[in-house]
Order: structure tokens, then C-alpha cells, then sequence
């Protein structure tokens, strides 16, 4: 029996690794928005202060998007196309996980209401973890018109975690996945 336990000891760890690594995108668009016609673009820097999070993330997150911009083509300019806004959400999530296995009963012999007779047993317990759920959302808005074209938003576990370079490349994942989604029309053939 025991051997049953360690054995899901490692499956549990892959479930829960998996599942933290996983980032869940959206992303949704203008249909009368011909995309072809953005080469360059700007920070819009009034959407980007009202982002809830430290200066340094968003250092973070705008170094992603200028990675993940000028990898599909597009230039920094004082004259932009489109302008480039983000937004984030995060709250707590709490997982309880009841580990109600094994078969049981008590040595001995006797009567109550639910058992009678012999009988043995091991059982399980409960588990509960904690993490932070957070959504990153990346606006486009035309220049031009002053409307939002495409929006992308990629929601995934955080780590709170100390080591910067693993915050770092976890931003970097947050952005490149919702990028993917950009421009619409070769998501749409995918």
C-alpha cells in the first residue's frame, strides 16, 4: 500500500505542474479592421499607468511586448499606427483536494449502525494549495480613430516567487502566447 502512495506522489506533481504552467488565451478583434495596414506603433502610456502592478512588471511586460512587436515586423515610432495598452487582473485561487482513497472499517468485532463484523483500513486526507490567478490584457487601439482593434488576454498562474529570472520568462510567456493570436486573419487559418 504504501508503494500505491509514492507512486502517486510524483503523478500528483506532474498534474500540478502541468496545470500551472498552462496559460489560458483569448483574443478578440474588429472584423472591419484591415490589420495589414499597422507597421508601427507606441505605448499608450495613460492605459498603461492604470495597470495595478509594481513598475517593475510593467518594465517587464512592455520589454516582452517590443521583443514580441518587432519580431513580427513592426517599429517603435513617435507617429505610430496603433497604440499599445495593457491591463492586468489577479486574485486569489484556492484548490481543496480531497484524497478520500483506500477502503476502510476497524479490527474487531462488534455491531454499530453502518458496519458489523471485521474488518481493516487505510484512508486519505485533504489537501488544500494556494496560488495567485492573473489575466494580462494587451490593447491595440487605432491611432487614428482612438478605437480598440484587437485585444488579447492571457490568464495563467502566477509564481510568486523571489528568483527574477523565473518571473522574467514567465511574463515573457504571458505576452508571446497572446501575441500569437495577432494579427487575426492567420489565426483565423490556423
Amino acid at each position: 500500500m504504501k508503494n500505491i502512495k509514492l507512486l502517486g506522489l510524483p503523478l500528483l506533481l506532474l498534474v500540478f505542474i502541468t496545470s500551472c504552467s498552462s496559460i489560458s488565451v483569448l483574443s478578440d478583434y474588429d472584423q472591419k479592421v484591415d490589420f495589414n495596414g499597422y507597421k508601427s506603433y507606441a505605448f499608450y502610456k495613460t492605459g498603461i499607468d492604470k495597470a495595478q502592478i509594481s513598475d517593475l512588471d510593467k518594465k517587464r511586460i512592455l520589454r516582452a511586448i517590443e521583443t514580441e512587436m518587432s519580431s513580427r515586423g513592426f517599429v517603435k515610432s513617435e507617429t505610430p499606427d496603433i497604440l499599445v495598452s495593457i491591463f492586468t487582473k489577479e486574485q486569489e485561487r484556492v484548490d481543496v483536494y480531497n484524497n478520500n482513497y483506500g477502503w476502510g472499517g476497524a479490527w474487531g468485532w462488534g455491531y454499530n449502525p453502518y458496519t458489523w463484523g471485521p474488518g481493516f483500513g487505510w484512508g486519505g486526507g485533504t489537501s488544500v494549495s494556494a496560488s495567485t490567478q492573473g489575466s494580462l490584457y494587451i490593447d491595440l487601439i487605432d491611432n487614428k480613430t482612438s478605437e480598440l482593434v484587437w485585444q488579447g488576454k492571457g490568464e495563467g498562474t502566477l509564481s510568486n516567487t523571489k528568483n527574477i529570472a523565473k518571473k522574467e520568462e514567465r511574463i515573457r510567456e504571458f505576452v508571446s502566447q497572446i501575441l500569437e493570436q495577432y494579427p487575426p486573419s492567420t489565426v483565423a487559418m490556423k
